[in-house]
């Protein structure tokens, strides 16, 4: 009867395969819930990097890497492995992990926090995760929302990535992490039962090579997995497993999953047991572009004791990308992702984070109740965006969008630059400059820019007060901005540009607002509406 399912099963899946392998990447018109019972991947178009998922009784919660980006580690919930919600950012001060994630600095794009991995153990809920430049960190939480605890350092050395935690029935613990800076060997170390310090004297090397990182534990049926990607030349980033009856090994190995190159490689996530009771992989696509690295929701099927991850094909023994499956859950709560604001709340809300940890007496949601006052002040080099304190953003959606802000200009000063921003390596910006007071009055205009420099410069009538600013893009990553004076006509600026992917990261929007001259200055924003 097992073998007869499973037969029903594989077929099923390659039935899938076949009707969905024609998805070319990005130019999907629908994705997540369809509200039909069934879903397509990816289930969020947007940049959840380096993701790891549990299970808490009902509830699903997922971690992403944040980088440079503050607050860090961002939480998010789900009842289905589908619909998720913000819960909070968890690392509210990224100066506990070092001085270079500053404004005062601003030295740490590419790094920061890379992949980590979320725990739930005795009632209280734990992180752990890495900085290639400054070592392991851990935290933990009565729940999800916090608060978080201050930062644990439990390897405090340059050299390390990704890392997971375990807490065997017998209350011991364990703690895996990947020295890459040594060809890529990773290490499974004994832990304290609180998560706060690893034993290094007894570390057991259980993988090396092959860029063979992302290990994440699970246990299933007697049997311990490190779930892991391995990446070689020519062929892509996929996913392996090793398994044993102890935690001490010996371990045998398995490749669970083809790269899947088409479908920019699905390979680094977490495994948990869906509501329906079947398996899943929530996993992000490895291969980053404009939109970042996007997460979709792939089956688990196990066979002879493997997690065999997506589409299984008539013969074969590995998976594949799979774009459509039925729900996990008959019903859930349709919950979203926040992305639009009206800046009315006290603090700002989990879909913004700012560009290194930001200088707090230069912003405020309370001086103007309804508006995010934004004060401008010098960057670490002038004319400079990338050392420019106190940029906020968002995650942008690999789906048509537009968004529209409207800003206060009432507050701004001689030298003065703020407005919207696709923020990246090589950003692209709109919004207003300062010139300060000639013979006629104040001397504003409009400035598109890129990369630091100015592509088109159109001045404002005198004594505009407001300014509504608009960005519009498609799934191909081509946006325009427009700008408008009354809210309702809006003239296109400049030639449409395209989004990138840039520092491990898919293009972000969001606000800027900085002087070279002096600490004078601010831009008030309204509102900020993404239709999407």
């Amino acid at each position: 009867m097992v073998k007869r399912l499973m037969i029903l099963c594989v077929a099923a899946l390659s039935m899938t395969y076949s009707a969905s392998a024609q998805v070319r990447w990005g130019e999907w018109t629908t994705w997540g819930d369809q509200h039909d019972g069934t879903y397509r991947n990816p289930v969020v178009p947007a940049d959840f990097s380096d993701l790891d998922c549990i299970r808490v009784g009902k509830d699903y919660y997922a971690i992403t890497s944040t980088f440079q980006y503050s607050p860090g580690v961002t939480i998010i919930h789900s009842r289905d492995l589908v619909n998720w919600e913000y819960v909070t950012n968890a690392v509210t001060d990224l100066t506990q992990i070092g001085p270079e994630l500053s404004w005062k600095r601003m030295n740490r794009y590419n790094t920061g926090i890379w992949a980590g991995t979320i725990r739930h153990h005795n009632g209280r809920f734990y992180l752990f995760f890495g900085c290639p430049d400054e070592g392991f960190f851990m935290t933990s939480a009565p729940k999800a929302e916090g608060p978080w605890a201050p930062l644990t350092a439990l390897l405090p050395e340059r050299g390390w990535d990704d890392c997971s935690a375990y807490w065997d029935t017998d209350g011991k613990a364990y703690f895996i992490g990947t020295h890459f800076a040594d060809n890529y060997k990773s290490y499974l170390f004994p832990m304290t039962a609180d998560g706060t310090s690893i034993d290094r004297t007894k570390a057991q090397l259980v993988n090396e090579g092959s860029g063979r990182e992302a290990s994440k534990i699970i246990h299933h049926d007697g049997y311990y997995y490190i779930i892991f990607s391995e990446h070689r030349g020519g062929v892509g980033r996929y996913v392996l497993a090793k398994r044993s009856r102890s935690m001490q090994g010996p371990w045998e190995e398995r490749q669970l999953a083809y790269a899947s190159v088409e479908a920019n490689e699905p390979n680094q996530g977490g495994i948990v047991q869906g509501p329906n009771g079947r398996w899943y992989f929530l996993t992000h696509h490895g291969s980053g572009d404009w939109s970042g690295r996007i997460m979709s929701l792939l089956p688990v099927t196990w066979s002879d004791g493997w997690p065999i991850i997506g589409c299984i094909c008539e013969g074969e023994t590995m998976g594949r990308m799979q774009w459509t499956d039925a729900l996990p859950a008959r019903k859930s709560a349709k919950v979203s992702l926040a992305t639009s604001d009206e800046f009315k709340a006290k603090k700002l809300s989990p879909q913004w984070q700012w560009n290194y940890q930001p200088r707090e007496e230069f912003y405020s949601l309370t001086e103007r109740k309804g508006y995010m006052r934004l004060r401008a002040f010098r960057p670490l080099e002038p004319n400079r965006m990338l050392k420019a304190g106190n940029t906020f953003s968002q995650r942008v959606f690999r789906t048509p969008s537009r968004v529209t802000a409207c800003i206060d200009l009432r507050g701004t000063a001689k030298g003065l630059h703020g407005g919207l921003i696709h923020f990246s390596e090589h950003y692209t910006s709109l919004g207003i400059f300062d010139a300060g007071n000639d013979e006629a009055g104040r001397v504003r205009s409009l400035e598109l820019r890129h990369a630091d420099r100015v592509l088109e410069s159109i001045p404002l009538p005198a004594g505009q007060q407001r300014l509504w600013l608009r960005s519009e893009w498609g799934v191909e990553g081509q946006a325009q901005f427009s700008f408008s004076l009354d809210g309702w006509s809006f003239v296109p600026v400049g030639k449409p540009h395209w989004l990138e992917w840039s520092f491990y990261r898919g293009d972000r929007i969001g606000f800027y607002c900085y002087n070279d001259e002096d600490e004078q200055g601010y831009i008030d924003i309204d509102f900020f509406h993404y239709d999407k």
